[in-house]
């Protein structure tokens, strides 16, 4: 770096300084908001991404096509439930550059003709890499158009696959839609709880006494208020002093938005590290919070900001209040469920009868194998929960 060069990290830390002086320490949701997304500073507004060779970490999208083709196939599974409705409206969320996206396309699913598929993602830079993966169109052409009078989808637009891409959740009346999210939740900005001397502490941020040669961001501890100790008591009813939760308001209020957009007889589908906010208290909050940067593990959460992910297990018992689950398995069990195996063996098959001439339609059936183990590897991705509700 040049002397003199702001880095992404000073930005971020100077906008934050700035807030702190100003409100004095501030939630650590602020600080998240502001070190992932912020316009030319945050990870995500800055380069961060999934991916596997330029990328930050591995999503299953990102491991080959086998994921995308089983999604591809609980889409169909999902839509012949619904009655096979025209336009089938799928909206994945934290859509990232498209990866899912690309993979579900090119597994030519039977709902193809009538799919309208839309990527949500807030990240500009994102947003704009989508193209390179898939045709994108205007979100008139792809989001159902509906009756004035009756308030229902009029179908007609051309026949699909139709994708676009969006900043946030769409929300179409009277539309039945799927809503996706992979690895989103754990993205989204949190606060963070600490028990002590029998009660409970908001863990804030502010800002090092340069009195005693400090400098810097460091956590400031504030009485957490009561409606919030109130549920963290009701969650976490056995906990030891210097335990620590994250507080996942954010997500909670995904998920309501989510079901609205999915609309009667819709669903959502989340697949994240997920648990619950007892099992978070009885374990070091440095397991389940964590940081990433090119392929590794990060810093301190309050290192580097702006340069590296921050992520944090979603507490599933913090969204009940919004809906009861109607499903909850572990990502092995879903794949398995909507079709992994019956694909694997078609590679086998495949790769045995063209082993001989080793060309690239078998060689993609080769990879189905090492693809299968790395999507159910019960220490890695296998280990996902994939949460569904329906309306």
């Amino acid at each position: 770096m040049k002397a003199g060069q702001v880095t992404h990290s000073d930005a971020v830390v100077d906008r934050l300084t700035d807030e702190i002086r100003r409100q004095g320490p501030v939630p650590l949701s602020d600080v998240l908001e502001v070190a992932l997304y912020a316009p030319g500073a945050g990870f995500y507004e800055s380069g961060g991404a999934a991916g596997r060779r330029e990328g930050d970490f591995l999503t299953s999208p990102e491991v080959g096509p086998l994921f995308g083709a089983v999604v591809a196939r609980a889409l169909d599974t999902w839509w012949q439930g619904m009655g096979k409705p025209d336009p089938f409206l799928v909206v994945e969320a934290g859509a990232g550059t498209g990866a899912l996206a690309q993979a579900v396309l090119k597994a030519e699913p039977a709902c193809a003709e009538a799919l309208r598929y839309v990527l949500v993602e807030r990240s500009a830079v994102q947003r704009r890499r989508q193209g390179e993966r898939v045709r994108l169109e205007h979100p008139s052409l792809v989001l159902p158009p509906v009756d004035a009078d009756t308030q229902e989808p009029v179908p007609e637009a051309p026949p699909g696959p139709l994708c676009t891409s969006l900043a946030e959740l769409p929300r179409v009346p009277n539309v039945r839609a799927v809503v996706l999210a992979n690895e989103l939740l754990d993205n989204l900005p949190f606060d963070l709880a600490e028990r002590r001397d029998g009660g409970w502490c908001e863990v804030r941020v502010g800002l090092a006494d340069p009195e005693v040669g400090a400098s810097g961001l460091v956590e400031v501890m504030v009485p957490l208020d009561e409606a919030r100790s109130a549920l963290l008591d009701r969650l976490v009813p056995d906990v030891v002093d210097g335990a620590r939760v994250p507080l996942q308001a954010a997500a909670a209020e995904w998920l309501r938005s989510a079901l609205a957009t999915a609309g009667s007889r819709g669903r959502v589908v989340l697949l994240d590290y997920a648990t619950s906010t007892a099992d978070l208290a009885a374990r070091p909050a440095d397991e389940w919070l964590r940081t990433y940067r090119s392929h590794g593990r990060g810093n301190g959460y309050l290192d580097d900001l702006g340069m590296q992910d921050v992520t944090c297990e979603v507490a599933v018992d913090q969204l009940a209040p919004i809906q009861a689950l109607a499903s909850d398995r572990s990502q092995a069990e879903w794949l398995r469920s909507h079709g992994l195996d019956d694909l694997v063996d078609e590679g086998r098959r495949l790769w045995t009868e063209r082993a001989h001439v080793a060309d690239l339609a078998a060689v993609a059936a080769r990879s189905r194998v090492t693809e299968a183990e790395a999507l159910c590897d019960p220490t890695g991705l296998g280990a996902f929960r994939v949460l569904e509700w329906t309306r």
